[in-house]
């Protein structure tokens, strides 16, 4: 087990998880399994965000320091990490070459209209 690790989520994890815990307004039909209850959708809700950034959504404990700060067990390796850091800037990169590509494009067609 990993030791325990201090998180901070940001301000749109937090309305995900607020919003979850909403009460939903429906009609009571006798059909099980029509509708998950607020205590399903808010730990859905934590178990996205665990997934999203590395820890046991089961193991969150608040800090005392808002409500975006929390401690959390990690789910993944230093490796696994490194490793998901290293395709999540990979794909940022790509993203960004991408864009500046369109830009240069565009760039180069209004230099032609000119010429």
């Amino acid at each position: 087990m990993y030791p325990r690790t201090n998180y901070e989520m940001t301000q749109k994890d937090l309305d995900a998880i607020l919003d979850a815990c909403k009460s939903v307004p429906l009609i009571m039909l006798q059909i099980p399994g029509l509708h998950r209850s607020r205590q399903e959708r808010a730990n859905a809700a934590w178990g996205a965000l665990g997934k999203k950034m590395g820890f046991d959504h089961m193991t969150v404990q608040p800090t005392g320091n808002g409500d975006r700060f929390f401690t959390a067990i990690p789910s993944e390796t230093e490796l696994h990490r490194t490793e998901r850091v290293a395709r999540e800037d990979e794909e940022k990169k790509r993203a960004e070459v991408k864009r500046l590509e369109g830009v240069v494009e565009d760039a180069q067609a209004k230099l032609a209209a000119l010429l």
